[in-house]
Order: structure tokens, then C-alpha cells, then sequence
């Protein structure tokens, strides 16, 4: 493949507390901002707490979820009376850090979020983006203290909807098992160190070094999977099999358990050999799902350096 170059880059913005009960990146950014850690080198940081309102009651969010805001039709409609806070900041944060797909957007955006799902460290992508791919292939190089992988989003970035579509380049960072409101230091750790090998990493490419082409395995969804539910009352009427909770990337097979039903039936598993992700996530019960089932792939990467003027 032949070698891709980038543009610098020089401005990077950290957030946390995207979701008000995911303690994680609050406190690193937090730690940050007491650090006045704004400028290292050739990168400058901009650090933002990203739902105050919602990191001051400690829920996910007060009126809808900040993390599905960011499509271009949200962002560019007209704020009313009745307009949900959420829609609001969402606005004001690509004020900050956008407007996306401009030239004035921040040059990388970072969002640190937490899971009470078995996913250890797992960085999420929208579409192939080489640079950073090859951000993620240095982390999971240096990382051990837990499993570093990726997942791949097949979404226009005009239809993304998270926060991390603002920046030029970016990419959210899940870090579990975790509980809502509760801050472990392991996990802490872990996004912090993947933090610092980001800034680390984008001061080896502006400074000239090029990353070499390889390859880096990430998962890409295939479909979601809601729980077992009564058809009149729509309450669900399982909880994920305990062979399968916790069992997060792991194949999946025709047979496999995959729900106990309250009256203590086994529901197994048909369809293709998939993997599991954010089993049992606490956030999804709302949004009917019990778990994401992808395929693994593998991604052929150039080598890339900055760009020359």
C-alpha cells in the first residue's frame, strides 16, 4: 500500500462525562484540567466536561441522550422552549470543538466513556480512518495491563451521532466493567494510560516519524439482539444465560446458551458463529437491546507520516 499522509496533528480536545454516571472520564479530565495539561509539545488540549448538568445529578443524562446528538439535522436545527438541554449542549459543544466537517474543527476528539459490559479496553471508529487506526495499533502495542480492541461503526460521518464525529479525526474509548456511579481505579488507570499513549503518539507523527503499514483486527456489527419479552406486556422474560455473561468477543455458536428464562428454560443461540459485544450493557435496557453480535475482521493498514508543507 502506499504510504498516506496527514496534516499535523496540533489541536486535540479530551472529554469526559459525556454520560452524567460514567465516572471515568470525568476524573481524567478532571486530573487533567488540575495538571493544566493544555499544551504538551506540538499538541495543544482542550479538556471539557461534556454534560455538567448530568455529571451533577450523576444519570447518563437528564432529558435525552447527549451521546446521539451530533447528527448534522440535530446540530443545525432551530433551539425552542420546548428543544431538550441535551440538543442544546450538543450545539454549544460543536460550537467548541467543531462545527463538524469544517476546517476549524479540533484536529482529534477523544471522548472517554465507561461500560458495565466485559469489554476491557475497546476504542469505537466511524469508517477507516488510517490515522486513527494506526493511534489504536499503538496503543494495543504498548498497553497490557487488559485486552486493547477495537470496534468498527459502517456510518457515514454525516450520520454520526456521537460526540466524537466533531473532530477531524476521532474516536470514543470504552473502558469496563464498570457499575454507573462508581469509580474504580483500575479502569481509571487503564483510560488514563490510553490517554497519554494517544498524546505520546501524536507527538512522535508531528514530530516526523512514520508508522509503518501492518495490520489491526476490529469488529464490525452484524445486528443487535433485544431479550426475550412477553407480547402483551413487553417485559422481557430472561436475563442473559450465565455461560454467556461476561463473555464479551467471545465466539458465539449455533447451540451456545444465551438467555434463562424466569421460569428456568435454557434459550440457545441460531444464526452464524458471531461475537458478543456489550453484553448486558445497563444503558441498552432502554434501548431494547441485549447485546451487539459482530464479525471480526482484519484491516490492512499503509504506513503513514505528516504531511510536508
Amino acid at each position: 500500500m502506499e504510504n498516506a499522509s496527514f496534516s499535523p496533528v496540533s489541536r486535540v480536545a479530551i472529554c469526559g462525562g459525556t454520560h452524567g454516571n460514567e465516572m471515568t472520564g470525568m476524573y481524567v479530565v478532571r486530573e487533567m484540567q488540575r495538571q493544566e495539561a493544555d499544551q504538551t509539545g506540538s499538541v495543544s488540549i482542550t479538556t471539557v466536561i461534556s454534560n455538567p448538568r448530568a455529571v451533577e445529578v450523576c444519570r447518563r443524562y437528564t432529558e435525552t441522550d447527549l451521546n446521539r446528538c451530533f447528527t448534522k439535522a440535530l446540530l443545525s436545527s432551530p433551539i425552542t422552549d420546548s428543544t431538550p438541554y441535551e440538543v442544546r449542549r450538543a450545539q454549544e459543544m460543536n460550537a467548541l470543538l467543531g462545527p463538524k466537517e469544517s476546517q476549524e474543527a479540533v484536529d482529534l476528539l477523544c471522548d472517554l466513556h465507561n461500560t458495565t459490559a466485559n469489554m476491557g479496553m475497546c476504542l469505537i471508529f466511524y469508517s477507516l480512518d488510517w490515522l486513527t487506526l494506526h493511534i489504536y495499533k499503538y496503543i494495543q502495542s504498548k498497553m497490557t495491563s487488559a485486552p486493547v480492541r477495537a470496534m468498527l461503526l459502517t456510518i457515514p460521518k454525516s450520520e454520526a451521532y456521537s460526540l466524537e464525529s466533531v473532530g477531524k479525526h476521532g474516536f470514543s474509548i470504552e473502558v469496563g466493567p464498570q457499575p454507573n456511579g462508581v469509580l474504580r481505579a483500575d479502569i481509571f488507570n487503564m483510560a488514563k494510560e490510553a490517554v497519554d499513549h494517544t498524546i505520546e503518539w501524536l507527538h512522535k507523527f508531528n514530530s516526523g516519524s512514520t508508522f509503518e503499514e501492518g495490520e489491526v483486527e476490529a469488529y464490525t456489527v452484524v445486528k443487535t439482539v433485544d431479550y426475550p419479552r412477553d407480547p402483551t406486556t413487553n417485559e422481557i422474560t430472561a436475563a442473559l444465560h450465565p455461560e454467556l455473561q461476561d463473555n464479551d468477543f467471545k465466539l458465539l455458536q449455533p447451540g451456545d446458551p444465551m438467555f434463562l428464562s424466569f421460569s428456568g428454560e435454557t434459550v440457545k443461540y441460531e444464526g452464524e458463529d458471531l461475537h458478543p459485544l456489550f453484553i448486558n450493557e445497563c444503558a441498552y435496557y432502554e434501548k431494547k437491546i441485549a447485546f451487539h453480535l459482530a464479525k471480526r475482521i482484519t484491516v490492512t493498514l499503509p504506513s503513514i507520516s505528516v504531511k510536508k508543507d
